[in-house]
Protein backbone atom coordinates (compact mmCIF):
# COMPACT_ATOMS: atom_id res chain seq x y z
CA UNK A 1 0.00 0.00 0.00
CA UNK A 2 1.50 3.32 -0.97
CA UNK A 3 2.23 6.36 1.07
CA UNK A 4 0.21 9.09 -0.59
CA UNK A 5 1.59 12.49 -1.39
CA UNK A 6 -0.48 15.10 0.39
CA UNK A 7 -3.51 15.89 -1.71
CA UNK A 8 -6.48 15.97 0.63
CA UNK A 9 -8.30 19.19 1.37
CA UNK A 10 -9.89 20.29 4.63
CA UNK A 11 -13.26 19.94 2.87
CA UNK A 12 -14.18 16.77 1.00
CA UNK A 13 -15.91 18.88 -1.64
CA UNK A 14 -12.53 20.45 -2.50
CA UNK A 15 -10.58 17.16 -2.76
CA UNK A 16 -9.31 16.64 -6.29
CA UNK A 17 -9.14 12.85 -5.75
CA UNK A 18 -12.75 12.34 -4.70
CA UNK A 19 -13.94 11.13 -8.13
CA UNK A 20 -11.23 8.43 -8.14
CA UNK A 21 -12.41 6.82 -4.92
CA UNK A 22 -15.17 4.30 -4.50
CA UNK A 23 -17.03 5.89 -1.59
CA UNK A 24 -16.13 9.55 -2.11
CA UNK A 25 -17.36 9.75 -5.72
CA UNK A 26 -20.50 11.65 -4.75
CA UNK A 27 -22.45 14.61 -6.06
CA UNK A 28 -21.86 18.12 -4.77
CA UNK A 29 -24.86 18.15 -2.42
CA UNK A 30 -23.85 14.88 -0.75
CA UNK A 31 -20.23 16.02 -0.44
CA UNK A 32 -21.29 19.27 1.21
CA UNK A 33 -23.40 17.29 3.67
CA UNK A 34 -20.47 14.97 4.39
CA UNK A 35 -18.38 18.02 5.24
CA UNK A 36 -21.11 19.23 7.60
CA UNK A 37 -21.39 15.97 9.55
CA UNK A 38 -17.74 14.88 9.38
CA UNK A 39 -14.76 15.94 11.45
CA UNK A 40 -11.29 16.18 9.92
CA UNK A 41 -8.69 14.30 11.99
CA UNK A 42 -4.91 14.46 11.56
CA UNK A 43 -3.12 11.66 13.41
CA UNK A 44 0.56 10.78 13.77
CA UNK A 45 1.99 7.39 12.92
CA UNK A 46 1.22 4.51 15.31
CA UNK A 47 -1.95 6.10 16.66
CA UNK A 48 -4.97 3.90 17.41
CA UNK A 49 -8.18 5.08 15.71
CA UNK A 50 -10.41 2.47 17.34
CA UNK A 51 -9.92 -0.85 19.10
CA UNK A 52 -11.32 -4.31 18.54
CA UNK A 53 -14.46 -4.96 20.68
CA UNK A 54 -15.04 -1.23 21.21
CA UNK A 55 -18.66 -0.17 20.49
CA UNK A 56 -18.90 1.30 16.99
CA UNK A 57 -19.35 5.02 17.50
CA UNK A 58 -18.89 5.96 13.85
CA UNK A 59 -17.11 5.45 10.57
CA UNK A 60 -13.81 6.86 9.36
CA UNK A 61 -13.04 7.77 5.75
CA UNK A 62 -9.29 7.64 5.03
CA UNK A 63 -8.24 10.80 3.20
CA UNK A 64 -4.54 9.95 3.09
CA UNK A 65 -2.00 7.78 4.86
CA UNK A 66 -1.85 4.10 5.77
CA UNK A 67 -3.34 2.04 8.57
CA UNK A 68 -3.15 -1.57 9.62
CA UNK A 69 -6.24 -3.50 10.65
CA UNK A 70 -5.54 -6.28 13.13
CA UNK A 71 -7.34 -8.80 15.33
CA UNK A 72 -6.17 -10.42 18.58
CA UNK A 73 -6.79 -13.97 19.76
CA UNK A 74 -7.69 -14.87 23.33
CA UNK A 75 -4.09 -15.90 24.01
CA UNK A 76 -2.81 -12.52 22.84
CA UNK A 77 -1.61 -13.39 19.34
CA UNK A 78 -2.09 -10.55 16.88
CA UNK A 79 -2.87 -11.03 13.20
CA UNK A 80 -2.71 -8.17 10.71
CA UNK A 81 -5.65 -8.68 8.39
CA UNK A 82 -5.03 -5.98 5.81
CA UNK A 83 -3.79 -2.46 5.18
CA UNK A 84 -6.08 0.49 4.54
CA UNK A 85 -5.32 3.61 2.55
CA UNK A 86 -6.83 6.64 0.88
CA UNK A 87 -10.52 6.21 0.06
CA UNK A 88 -11.12 3.27 2.40
CA UNK A 89 -13.96 3.47 4.92
CA UNK A 90 -13.17 2.02 8.35
CA UNK A 91 -15.71 0.65 10.81
CA UNK A 92 -18.45 0.48 8.20
CA UNK A 93 -19.82 -3.01 8.89
CA UNK A 94 -19.78 -2.54 12.66
CA UNK A 95 -21.52 0.84 12.42
CA UNK A 96 -24.24 -0.43 10.07
CA UNK A 97 -24.95 -3.43 12.30
CA UNK A 98 -24.60 -1.49 15.58
CA UNK A 99 -21.95 -3.93 16.74
CA UNK A 100 -18.47 -3.72 18.17
CA UNK A 101 -15.55 -3.02 15.89
CA UNK A 102 -14.18 -6.32 14.59
CA UNK A 103 -10.60 -5.07 14.33
CA UNK A 104 -8.15 -2.55 15.73
CA UNK A 105 -7.23 0.26 13.33
CA UNK A 106 -3.78 1.80 13.86
CA UNK A 107 -1.99 4.35 11.68
CA UNK A 108 1.36 3.38 10.18
CA UNK A 109 2.30 6.94 9.22
CA UNK A 110 0.81 10.44 9.55
CA UNK A 111 -2.78 9.97 8.44
CA UNK A 112 -5.79 12.18 7.76
CA UNK A 113 -9.32 10.88 8.33
CA UNK A 114 -12.87 12.14 8.10
CA UNK A 115 -14.76 10.93 11.18
CA UNK A 116 -18.57 10.66 11.04
CA UNK A 117 -20.71 9.72 14.03
CA UNK A 118 -22.82 6.60 13.55
CA UNK A 119 -26.22 8.34 13.83
CA UNK A 120 -25.17 11.04 11.37
CA UNK A 121 -23.83 8.45 8.92
CA UNK A 122 -27.06 6.42 9.02
CA UNK A 123 -29.09 9.56 8.30
CA UNK A 124 -26.65 10.44 5.50
CA UNK A 125 -27.11 6.95 4.07
CA UNK A 126 -30.90 7.23 4.11
CA UNK A 127 -30.98 10.73 2.64
CA UNK A 128 -28.81 10.19 -0.45
CA UNK A 129 -29.38 7.19 -2.71
CA UNK A 130 -25.89 7.50 -4.15
CA UNK A 131 -24.37 7.10 -0.67
CA UNK A 132 -26.19 3.79 -0.29
CA UNK A 133 -24.91 2.62 -3.67
CA UNK A 134 -21.31 3.57 -2.87
CA UNK A 135 -21.55 1.99 0.58
CA UNK A 136 -22.69 -1.28 -1.05
CA UNK A 137 -19.72 -1.13 -3.43
CA UNK A 138 -17.32 -0.57 -0.54
CA UNK A 139 -18.72 -3.56 1.35
CA UNK A 140 -18.47 -5.72 -1.78
CA UNK A 141 -14.86 -4.63 -2.24
CA UNK A 142 -14.05 -5.51 1.38
CA UNK A 143 -15.60 -8.96 0.93
CA UNK A 144 -13.53 -9.53 -2.21
CA UNK A 145 -10.33 -8.49 -0.42
CA UNK A 146 -11.07 -10.83 2.49
CA UNK A 147 -11.58 -13.67 0.00
CA UNK A 148 -8.29 -12.91 -1.77
CA UNK A 149 -6.40 -12.74 1.53
CA UNK A 150 -7.83 -16.08 2.66
CA UNK A 151 -6.97 -17.59 -0.73
CA UNK A 152 -3.40 -16.25 -0.52
CA UNK A 153 -2.80 -17.80 2.89
CA UNK A 154 -4.53 -21.09 2.11
CA UNK A 155 -3.29 -21.78 -1.41
CA UNK A 156 0.22 -20.29 -1.51
CA UNK A 157 2.40 -23.22 -0.55
CA UNK A 158 5.55 -21.24 0.20
CA UNK A 159 6.52 -18.17 2.20
CA UNK A 160 8.18 -16.72 -0.91
CA UNK A 161 4.90 -17.07 -2.81
CA UNK A 162 2.86 -15.38 -0.11
CA UNK A 163 5.35 -12.52 0.20
CA UNK A 164 5.52 -12.11 -3.58
CA UNK A 165 1.74 -11.85 -3.77
CA UNK A 166 1.64 -9.17 -1.06
CA UNK A 167 4.29 -7.10 -2.84
CA UNK A 168 2.51 -7.38 -6.18
CA UNK A 169 -0.89 -6.45 -4.72
CA UNK A 170 0.45 -3.40 -2.90
CA UNK A 171 2.42 -2.24 -5.93
CA UNK A 172 -0.63 -2.59 -8.18
CA UNK A 173 -2.74 -0.58 -5.73
CA UNK A 174 -0.11 2.15 -5.55
CA UNK A 175 0.38 2.31 -9.33
CA UNK A 176 -3.25 3.31 -10.08
CA UNK A 177 -2.75 2.23 -13.68
CA UNK A 178 0.73 3.72 -14.10
CA UNK A 179 3.46 1.49 -15.57
CA UNK A 180 5.91 1.79 -12.66
CA UNK A 181 5.17 -0.56 -9.76
CA UNK A 182 6.44 1.40 -6.76
CA UNK A 183 5.16 1.69 -3.21
CA UNK A 184 6.34 2.66 0.27
CA UNK A 185 6.61 -0.12 2.81
CA UNK A 186 5.43 1.24 6.15
CA UNK A 187 5.30 -2.16 7.86
CA UNK A 188 8.18 -3.51 9.89
CA UNK A 189 9.61 -6.90 8.86
CA UNK A 190 7.83 -8.40 11.88
CA UNK A 191 4.48 -7.01 10.70
CA UNK A 192 5.14 -8.10 7.13
CA UNK A 193 5.92 -11.59 8.39
CA UNK A 194 2.62 -11.57 10.27
CA UNK A 195 0.71 -10.91 7.05
CA UNK A 196 2.72 -13.42 5.03
CA UNK A 197 2.30 -16.17 7.62
CA UNK A 198 6.01 -16.65 8.23
CA UNK A 199 8.86 -15.40 10.45
CA UNK A 200 10.65 -12.05 10.50
CA UNK A 201 13.93 -13.76 9.66
CA UNK A 202 12.36 -15.40 6.61
CA UNK A 203 10.94 -12.08 5.37
CA UNK A 204 14.34 -10.40 5.70
CA UNK A 205 16.03 -13.27 3.86
CA UNK A 206 13.44 -13.31 1.07
CA UNK A 207 13.53 -9.56 0.51
CA UNK A 208 17.32 -9.72 0.23
CA UNK A 209 16.98 -12.65 -2.18
CA UNK A 210 14.38 -10.84 -4.30
CA UNK A 211 16.75 -7.90 -4.55
CA UNK A 212 19.74 -10.08 -5.48
CA UNK A 213 17.62 -11.75 -8.16
CA UNK A 214 16.63 -8.27 -9.43
CA UNK A 215 12.95 -8.91 -8.83
CA UNK A 216 12.79 -5.73 -6.74
CA UNK A 217 14.95 -2.76 -5.81
CA UNK A 218 14.75 -0.91 -2.51
CA UNK A 219 15.48 2.73 -1.76
CA UNK A 220 14.95 3.11 1.96
CA UNK A 221 11.30 2.25 2.58
CA UNK A 222 10.46 2.54 -1.13
CA UNK A 223 10.18 -0.71 -3.12
CA UNK A 224 10.09 -0.88 -6.92
CA UNK A 225 8.99 -4.09 -8.64
CA UNK A 226 11.44 -4.81 -11.47
CA UNK A 227 10.16 -8.23 -12.51
CA UNK A 228 6.46 -8.62 -11.84
CA UNK A 229 6.39 -11.77 -14.00
CA UNK A 230 8.94 -13.57 -11.83
CA UNK A 231 7.15 -12.60 -8.62
CA UNK A 232 3.86 -13.71 -10.15
CA UNK A 233 5.38 -17.12 -10.92
CA UNK A 234 6.42 -17.45 -7.28
CA UNK A 235 2.98 -16.37 -6.10
CA UNK A 236 1.38 -19.05 -8.26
Amino acid sequence: MPSAARHSADKCADCSFRTLRLFCNLGDDAMRRLDEIGMHMALPGRAVVFKESQPAIGVFVVCEGQLKLSATSRDGRVMILRLAGGGDVLGLSAALNNMQYEVTAETLEPTILKSVRRADFLEFLQTYVEVGKNTSRVLAKEYHEVFLDARRLALSGSASGRLARLLLDWAATAACGKPELRFTMALTHEELANMAGTSRETVTRLLNQFERDKFIVRHGASIVILSADQLDLLAG
